[in-house]
């Protein structure tokens, strides 16, 4: 008889796994968020908007268990009462997903304060809350950071964005080498055009849904599920880079 365990790799079980979500409030992370928790992964989250972690909170109550903090994570105090509060929340950390950024610039465009405050939410903020959530993490766990394929294409206009997207790229790379052997995974998930309130106003709401449904533009809950991928390979595998682009390019 066919012994189906030769068939299927390993799976690993995400219930009662507890995870931290970086900008977990809107798009990609509050999509991540509802999706970890409605496979019963303890979840908590942060965004700089009171009202979007209410909302937040409340669609992942309808699917599972999670909590919450408004925070920056561009100031270092901020960062301190985040992973306080997860700590007292979830009681470790077996996840982490790295996402919260902000839309970035050309350089010429940018003052100096707004070049500073962008590379420090994009870059700075993902290695501390990377350093600090390895810090509390045990053999078995997992960081995940969501970056962007402007990493890749490094178009003109947003040369920021860019230059802390590529510097994610470099940085993942050599950080899963270094904690590698504590069996603690890192990999990164590069997005391309997807729909989300980052978007705004270029694409409203109603342009998003158009192009959506043209497969020109990705949901955020395509990213979610590439992180669900990653979360569920067997410890021997390391699933260290995924991109995941639009089937067809928009206008």
């Amino acid at each position: 008889m066919l012994d189906e365990r030769d068939a299927h790799t390993e799976m690993p079980d995400l219930k009662g796994r507890r995870a931290i979500i970086t900008g977990g409030t809107t798009g990609i992370g509050r999509a991540i968020a509802v999706l970890l928790a409605s496979y019963g992964v303890k979840v908590y989250v942060c965004g700089r908007t009171p009202d979007h972690l209410d909302d937040a909170l409340e669609r992942i109550a309808e699917v599972g268990q999670g909590g919450g903090i408004a925070v920056d994570l561009s100031i270092a105090e901020d960062v301190d009462r985040f992973f306080e509060a997860a700590g007292q929340y979830l009681g470790g950390i077996d996840i982490a997903i790295v996402n919260a950024a902000i839309p970035a610039e050309a350089l010429g465009d940018a003052g100096e304060s707004e070049t500073r405050y962008q590379l420090d939410t994009d870059f700075t903020a993902y290695l501390i809350c990377a350093q600090e959530a390895a810090r509390r993490m045990d053999a078995g766990s997992d960081i995940i950071f969501i970056g962007s394929m402007s990493a890749v294409s490094r178009k003109g206009g947003s040369s920021i964005y860019v230059a802390a997207k590529a510097g994610i790229q470099g940085f993942a790379q050599s950080f899963r080498q270094e904690i590698a052997e504590q069996d603690i995974k890192v990999g990164l998930i590069e997005p391309g055009f997807t729909g989300a309130d980052f978007q705004y106003p270029e694409f409203p709401p109603e342009k998003q849904v158009e192009l959506i449904n043209k497969h020109q533009m990705l949901r955020a809950e395509d990213i979610a599920v590439a992180v669900h991928f990653m979360l569920t390979q067997p410890r021997r595998t390391a699933v260290s880079l995924m991109r995941v682009e639009t089937r067809l390019e928009h206008p």
